[in-house]
Parts: C-alpha cells; structure tokens; sequence
C-alpha cells in the first residue's frame, strides 16, 4: 500500500499536516482544533456549524485574507492560516 502524500501549512504559527483534499476545517478539526475566530462584542469561540458554508462561524484568514469559509475552502501546501477576531479587520471593529 503507497503512502499517502501529505501537506503542510500553518495556524498562527503552529504547524499542520494535511490530506489533499480536505477543507481547512477538517484539517484544523482534525488536529484537534475545534475553535479559531471569536465574535466581535462578545468574544466568543467559533467553529463549524452548519459545515457546509451557509452559517459564517468557520470564518478564519487565510494567506492574510480574512472571512474565507473554513468549511468550503481546500486546503493548499504552505497555507497560512491565521485565528480571526470579529470581523477580521482590525482592532477597531
């Protein structure tokens, strides 16, 4: 049996392994991280939901882009992958 390739990426510096082919999400779920943006007033944990990029919890910013669905969006080597506050725009929000 081949061994399966492999990808790396990044979320706020901590390093990933991935599978082609899957989502941002389940690469982050499956290396045991169930939450990467907060709420704007509130602050409050998000993930997924809805799983299928209806809902906007998964948000996260990706390569510096922020508000890409986490659930919808494949992963690629060397992606970077940073937690998001709020709207993913600033401080001032």
């Amino acid at each position: 049996m081949a061994k399966e390739t492999t990808i790396s990426l990044t979320l706020d510096g901590i390093p990933l392994t991935a599978y082609p082919g899957q989502t941002l999400a389940a690469v982050l779920m499956s290396n045991g991280i169930r939450s990467w943006r907060t709420t704007r007033f509130e602050y409050q944990p998000r993930g997924v939901l809805c799983g299928i990029g209806v809902c906007f919890d998964c948000l996260i910013t990706l390569n510096g882009m922020p508000n890409v669905r986490a659930c919808t969006t494949e992963a690629s080597n060397g992606d970077e992958l940073n937690s998001q506050l709020g709207t993913g725009h600033g401080h001032f929000e």
